[in-house]
């Protein structure tokens, strides 16, 4: 039988492969930096894949998964729920979706402003649950990608960790687009340092996706957002 006799065990094949081979950059990448590769965690971006393959994810050992539309995410943890996952929320986020975030996600990537944090400490507290926030540090000031100032994350960062069912984890970041990351991810890494000066257990950085993993990792990163690499070209539709 062919693969495409059984299109469950060829998809299950790919993302092993696409699995195998994020390892490796990030086993190469670790080696080079000098680090441990028990240091990183892997997010699995699913955007529009379907929940089929968070299934066929976790089956392989990848639990942590990441989404960065409620409209999508919602419905997928709600199909997943029997399974042991981490969801990382990881897109802009309005304060109308914190209480619809809240109920699924373990981690929020994206608090970026102070009406945030209060609609998710609220959210937090209806839902009996406690928040993993990062604070989003804007690299590059672009319009329409989210992101604290630099001079604002401190701010964001004590009221995240005054509030209500949050837990301060750390920052997050995406590369300035069509420059070289490694620049940006030097930059974050001191904001991050800075910040553990006042919250010493805040020690995520979120940086890293399918292009540039290597240079956050010799930047620092604790976490990886990556989709393309493991699950391939982004789909039209999810099923």
């Amino acid at each position: 039988m062919t693969r495409e006799e059984h299109p469950a065990a060829g998809r299950r094949a790919e993302i092993a492969e696409g699995i195998a081979a994020v390892r490796a950059r990030i086993a190469a990448a670790c080696a080079a930096a000098g680090r441990d590769e028990g240091e990183l965690t892997l997010i699995a971006v699913t955007k529009t894949f379907p929940a089929s393959d968070v299934r066929l994810l976790a089956g392989l050992g990848l639990t942590d998964v990441g989404e960065n539309r409620d409209q999508e995410a919602r419905p997928k943890a709600a199909d997943c729920a029997d399974l042991p996952l981490t969801w990382h929320f990881v897109g802009r986020l309005q304060t109308n979706k914190a209480r619809a975030v809240a109920g699924y996600a373990g981690v929020v990537h994206s608090v970026d402003r102070p009406r945030l944090v209060s609609a998710l400490s609220d959210a937090a507290v209806r839902a009996e649950r406690t928040l993993r926030c990062l604070v989003q540090v804007s690299l590059d000031e672009a319009e329409g990608r989210g992101g604290a100032s630099p001079r604002d994350v401190p701010r964001i960062a004590d009221e995240i960790a005054a509030a209500s069912g949050l837990e301060l984890g750390g920052v997050m970041a995406v590369a300035p687009l069509g420059a070289d990351p490694a620049p940006a991810f030097t930059r974050l890494a001191g904001i991050a340092a800075e910040l553990r000066g006042n919250h010493p257990d805040a020690r995520i950085v979120s940086a890293g996706m399918s292009g540039d993993l290597e240079q956050a990792i010799a930047c620092g990163a604790t976490h990886l957002r990556v989709g393309t690499a493991l699950l391939g070209g982004r789909r039209a539709i999810v099923r």
